[in-house]
């Protein structure tokens, strides 16, 4: 992927490339160091704040794509009991299982995708299925990934 000069930054996201000053005294007085230190710690923890819309719209989406799968995933147990007790179907141990399984799994999966899939733009509300902003996030975040790699 590459860098698109076009597209504004989003206000939680790192800058891509921070030039270090380069130092004219050999050891800086440690007052002015902790001083400095103290200054910029609320500024960049406020710049680097996920937005309120956005924090709401992420948690929307997760709630939906993991409270679901992980109902069914518990209603599974409670359903095959039922089967099993109230009708006289004979389910395999194994497959109520495997079945519970891949809702929690499909549960976790949701996670990932809820927070992916909603627009990371204020502005913007995003899309229902969201898989226009999963493809621009998902993007987003592998290069952060890649050139923090590259820095260590």
């Amino acid at each position: 992927m590459s860098t698109e000069p076009s597209r504004s930054r989003l206000p939680f996201e790192p800058r891509q490339k921070r030039q270090k000053s380069a130092k004219t005294e050999a050891s800086p007085p440690a007052a002015e160091t902790s001083s400095n230190q103290n200054k910029r710690s609320p500024s960049s923890n406020e710049s680097m704040a996920i937005p309120e819309v956005v924090s709401k719209r992420m948690a929307r989406r997760m709630a939906l794509l993991c409270g679901i799968p992980t109902f069914l995933g518990i209603a599974t147990f409670f359903i095959s009991y039922f089967l099993v007790t109230q009708v006289g179907l004979k389910l395999p141990n194994a497959a109520v299982l495997l079945v519970s399984m891949g809702f929690f799994g499909l549960g976790v999966l949701g996670l990932s995708y809820g927070v992916l899939s909603a627009s990371w733009d204020e502005e913007t509300p995003g899309t229902i299925l969201g898989w226009q902003e999963f493809t621009s996030n998902f993007g987003k975040m592998t290069s952060a990934w890649r050139t923090a790699k590259n820095k260590d």
